[in-house]
């Protein structure tokens, strides 16, 4: 397909030209593409099934992140906020999620261009085509959008839209405990002692933690932060144990590395580390979890380990093995993704993770994003499906590209450059050549 072809047309249906451009999502990355819109002078719509924005991240928000402030903020935002005097907190710190949210999210959300087009506690529960299937082609990029929405009180409508943008992430969708990527056998038995991924161990969630075994699955950083802080619980409540399981030989994301281009993500492999070695982490490793079940002690565990059958007992289980992009609402939506990670297809190889790491994903826009169904765009998290390699920065650059194209900007949207950690400005023209300067 060419550049030509993805253009908008001015001949287009008169209606869909009046119509807003909805956002799902208004976590960093859906409040980053409002900013692009605002600037662009594009109206939109953002839906946020939380009661708040960035709800997801507020959720976590005891989490350090490994970048600092100089990457997390969207240029554009920050134009916006600058604008009424807000500054920049110290740039060379990384901050937690919570400050993240109070020092940069929420004022964001706050400034009235963007705050009296979102609406909070509503959920998207489809996308499709007005009056349209998936099957239908006559007229259809003509035809607006159709946002069916859930409103807090159970109120289901549709809302129009001329273009959709989909952050809406994958905080909420987390992979299964089952190595076979289906649902646990036996989870129902065990749903109440099973949390999702970086439960507030010293904090909120400290009671539940404290004087019990805890078993954290996973081999990825939201595992490592996990472990850390129960460790760190144990020193001062007695009889808290962990456990660290693992279906494969070793947790090489979580290793540490001299060469990691963020700091802060090479030291918490290194705390990891000597945890272990130190036995205040005990790692179960090659477990392939096979189903659950309840028992008098609490959790069993039930698997495969180096091809004998093996089980595990526990108190709780902390599920970090990762997240996956809910499609199911994008089921009449054309899409063109990755068989394997679930990615857009153009998207999949710059992002794969047995290549790449968050650092060395070449920049991209809304060229890789493009689908079969023209004027729709998965951004931010879920834009990586099942990697995990998504850096803040990406998907800024991700809805600048995008809302560029929206505006008939096809040159600025071509153009995509990205500042990462170690590699300095990446770039790729309009005739798709990719370079970096440090």
């Amino acid at each position: 397909m060419t550049l030509l072809d993805l253009t908008p047309r001015a001949a287009e249906s008169d209606r869909l030209a009046t119509l807003p451009v909805a956002i799902i999502g208004a976590g960093p990355i859906g409040l980053a593409a409002a900013a692009q819109l605002v600037e662009r002078g594009i109206d939109f719509v953002m839906f946020e099934a939380g009661g708040q924005a960035a709800a997801s991240m507020r959720e976590w928000g005891h989490i350090r992140l490994f970048s600092p402030w100089r990457h997390l903020v969207d240029p554009a935002s920050r134009r916006l906020l600058e604008a009424q005097g807000w500054e920049l907190p110290d740039p060379e710190r990384a901050p937690t999620g919570a400050e993240l949210v109070e020092e940069y999210l929420a004022p964001l959300a706050a400034l009235d261009p963007i705050a009296s087009r979102l609406r909070t506690g509503v959920e998207v529960v489809g996308v499709t085509r007005e009056g349209m299937d998936r099957t239908r082609t006559r007229g259809r990029f003509a035809t607006p959008f159709a946002l069916r929405i859930r409103t807090g009180d159970g109120e289901i409508q549709d809302v129009a839209a001329r273009a959709v943008i989909d952050a809406s992430g994958t905080y909420r969708s987390p992979n299964p405990l089952s190595s076979g990527g289906l649902d646990l056998l036996g989870m129902p038995e065990i749903a109440d002692r099973v949390t999702t991924a970086l439960p507030d161990v010293l904090g909120r969630d400290r009671a539940l933690f404290a004087g019990r075994h805890t078993t954290v699955v996973g081999a990825g950083h939201s595992a490592a932060n996990t472990l850390l802080a129960l460790v760190s619980l144990a020193r001062d409540e007695p009889g808290t144990t962990v456990t660290w399981l693992i279906r494969n030989a070793q947790a090489v994301r979580v290793s540490s590395s001299a060469d990691d281009e963020l700091a802060d993500r090479a030291q918490l492999g290194s705390r990891v580390d000597r945890a272990v070695a130190a036995g205040l982490i005990e790692v179960v490793d090659g477990f392939e979890i096979i189903r659950a079940r309840r028992s008098p002690d609490g959790v069993e565990l039930v698997g495969s380990r180096r091809g004998e059958v093996a089980t595990h007992l526990t108190d709780l289980v902390v599920n970090a093995t990762g997240f996956r992009p809910d499609l199911g609402m994008l089921r009449e939506i054309r899409l063109e993704l990755d068989d394997i990670v679930e990615a857009p297809k153009r998207l999949a190889p710059l992002i794969d993770p047995n290549v790449h790491s968050c650092g060395t994903v070449q920049p991209h826009g809304f060229r890789e994003l493009t689908h079969p169904e023209k004027g729709f765009f998965i951004v931010g998290m879920k834009s990586y499906g099942r990697a995990p390699t998504f850096l803040l920065a990406t998907g800024y650059e991700q809805v600048r590209s995008v809302t560029a194209w929206l505006a008939g900007d096809t040159i600025a949207a071509a153009n995509v450059e990205l500042v990462l950690p170690a590699t300095g400005v990446c770039s790729i023209g309009l005739a798709g050549e990719a370079g970096c300067c440090s």
